[in-house]
């Protein structure tokens, strides 16, 4: 840059600092509380999940209490703290549960990597209609082989009757599908039939 432009880019960037200096002390409390609030939910230290959800509760107590000082930012921070108390039922799972993702970002990784390795399998470009039909035993089987892999003795331990009602539910959702493919191929055949076991 030519110093007539640093000059002014300077001069800029001063009357930018002088105009909106009341803004700083705001956002600098703010800021402090933001990055509190992650180094707590980063959880370095490795405390149980009691600790974590005692030292954030205690944190989202002082933002409360101290909420007025924020200034044109107080807007913000109630929307933060409501938003936080909607999540607060399920936030501190991942602190009780090994391996369980912390983030949405995580959890969508999971997904995302399954339908990556479907797609270049099937070639589709969409996900497949059994995903939709049997993804809550597709999607559990593929996770849980990724963590550890299975042995016949393992498939043994489990319960002959949870087996069977995730099969039941599983044919309850294909036979769905399947009356929708009815209605799809000839709508008027299928709201005859529906219109004869009213009937009936």
């Amino acid at each position: 840059m030519l110093p007539a432009e640093l000059r002014k880019l300077k001069t800029i960037l001063e009357r930018s600092l002088v105009e909106t200096a009341a803004l700083w002390a705001d956002i600098q409390t703010m800021y402090q509380w933001v990055h509190r609030a992650a180094h707590i939910l980063d959880n370095a230290a490795g405390e149980s999940g009691s600790q974590v959800r005692h030292r954030y509760q205690g944190l989202l107590g002082a933002m409360q209490r101290w909420s007025t000082h924020t200034g044109a930012l107080e807007p913000s921070l109630q929307h933060f703290l409501k938003v936080t108390r909607s999540y607060w039922p399920g936030l501190f799972h991942c602190y009780l549960i090994a391996g369980l993702p912390r983030t949405n970002n995580d959890l969508e990784h999971v997904f995302g990597t399954h339908r990556y390795h479907e797609r270049r399998t099937t070639g589709r470009k969409t996900g497949s209609p059994a995903l939709v039909v049997r993804g809550a035993a597709r999607m559990v089987a593929a996770v849980a082989t990724q963590a550890r892999s299975f042995s016949a003795t393992d498939l043994a331990a489990v319960q002959v009757t949870d087996w069977l009602a995730l099969r039941r539910e599983l044919d309850k959702r294909r036979h769905s599908r399947v009356l929708q493919r009815r209605f799809r191929r000839d709508p008027e055949l299928y709201l005859a039939g529906l219109e004869e076991l009213l009937s009936s």
